[in-house]
């Protein structure tokens, strides 16, 4: 490796090799004067180690003062701080450390400003999001929380800080159930004196070595009021065509059939009263299976002893009683209800899970009741969740019936709610919510 002269180590040799040779040329005038080159060479040493000494001091003192500053340096990118520069001009090692020292401030300052923009740009996205987002630690307190869960959590006000538990439980109590479980899921709620449907879905992941729990409650009710109206424009269309395929043929046979009668043909105008008959009994069946879906009667709500109910239920499809019955009554429309429940046992029994993993469980809560259909089949994703309770959905592969949605009309009848989650390891949970009567029943 070849030493430069201007260099840390070549200023060190110059200093030494002038020091020694100034001592040298000392020693020997002194032996030539004296006569006595021990006198000489003693002094020659305490000369030669004064010099050095100060030399090695002159040359030790801004390497120090550079090394102090760039302690300094690294303290201040420790905390952050990359806008510490050393303006020193040096053309040895030294200098070399302090130039790459500033090229690597200047880089950390470019990073640090680009992660800035993004980050500025995430939290301008995350906070003006209609979805509301809510980070929990391992402690149970909010880290981190936009705008939309504000509002819908804690009336505008900031959460950070708050330990969630705490929050849940000032919550609406449909909302505060659903918070509670954490499943993903469908759930309505009163919101802002309206009627909400929200969606929910639970997040897990690692940040900074710590398990981090994500909720998102994303708000449904405007798309679904599309796909309502959507919905219902399909089945307008679907009536109308098919009251145009029965109508048209009906309406040429009565010409045919006048003709008919005009000539007397009564063998061919037998065929032609046949074929009417047959094209109008087949659009009665067809508007009749739309007409029952509207015709829902309002609920005649009466006490119902649960162990019969159930008993009487369970001769249609078999399930697994979770939990013991209560022992009260419950109050509700006794064939409704049992249509409605025929309803889940069916879909839980299509499901594509075992048949003796569907589960029904009743609990009282306090005068009403809460009854869960589970199955362990594959559950819904968030696409049919959105629109497993809209009218005239269904969720089978042959696209008969109606889906949910009867279920949703018979329970928000009797004042209650419907709720649809995912179970964790499979399968789907639909969990009815039922008023008590009202003081005056």
């Amino acid at each position: 490796m070849q030493m430069r002269l201007y260099s840390l180590e070549g200023k060190l040799a110059a200093a030494l090799a002038l020091a020694i040779l100034a001592a040298a040329m000392l020693a020997a005038w002194l032996a030539m004067v004296t006569g006595s080159p021990w006198l000489g060479a003693g002094v020659t040493i305490l000369l030669l180690i004064l010099p050095v000494m100060l030399a090695a001091r002159f040359l030790a003192r801004p390497v120090a003062a550079l090394i102090r500053a760039l302690s300094g340096s690294v303290s201040a990118f420790r905390d952050g701080d990359f806008s510490f520069a050393i303006a020193v001009r040096r053309r040895d090692e030294v200098g070399d450390l302090v130039a790459a020292h500033n090229e690597l401030g200047q880089v950390l300052r470019e990073q640090r400003q680009h992660l800035f923009q993004r980050e500025l740009l995430l939290d301008t996205v995350v906070q003006n999001t209609p979805t509301a987002l809510v980070l929990i630690d391992p402690r149970g307190k909010i880290v981190h929380a936009n705008l939309a869960a504000r509002h819908l959590l804690n009336g505008g006000r900031p959460l950070l800080g708050l330990a969630f538990d705490a929050l849940v439980a000032a919550a609406p109590p449909t909302l505060a159930q659903a918070l509670a479980r954490g499943d993903e899921g469908l759930f309505s709620v009163e919101h802002e004196g309206d009627e909400e449907t929200f969606h929910l879905s639970t997040r897990r992941f690692v940040l900074q070595g710590r398990a981090h729990r994500l909720l998102q409650v994303k708000r449904l009710t405007r798309e679904l009021a599309r796909q309502e109206v959507a919905t219902w424009k399909k089945v307008i269309r679907v009536i109308s065509h098919e009251l145009n395929n029965s109508l048209g043929p009906i309406r040429s046979l009565a010409h045919s059939g006048r003709q008919l009668a005009q000539r007397g043909d009564l063998t061919r105008l037998t065929t032609v009263f046949d074929t009417v008959e047959e094209r109008t009994r087949h659009l009665e069946s067809f508007i009749q299976g739309y007409a029952r879906f509207a015709r829902l009667p309002a609920p005649r709500p009466e006490w119902v002893q649960w162990p019969a109910f159930l008993a009487a239920l369970e001769r249609h499809y078999p399930f697994e009683l979770r939990d013991p019955l209560p022992s009260a009554a419950a109050w509700f429309d006794r064939g409704q209800l049992e249509q409605a429940l025929i309803n889940l046992l069916k879909n839980a029994h299509e499901s594509e899970g075992a048949p003796g993993q569907v589960e029904l469980a009743v609990a009282q809560l306090g005068h009403g009741v809460r009854i869960e259909v589970a199955d362990r089949g594959s559950g819904m994703s968030e696409t049919v969740l959105a629109h497993a309770l809209l009218p005239f959905y269904s969720t089978k592969r042959a696209g008969t019936g109606l889906g949910l949605a009867l279920v949703r009309e018979i329970i928000e009848a009797h004042g209650g709610r419907v709720h649809l989650a995912n179970r964790s390891g499979g399968g789907l949970r639909v969990t009815l919510m039922l008023p008590g009567p009202s003081p005056s029943a």
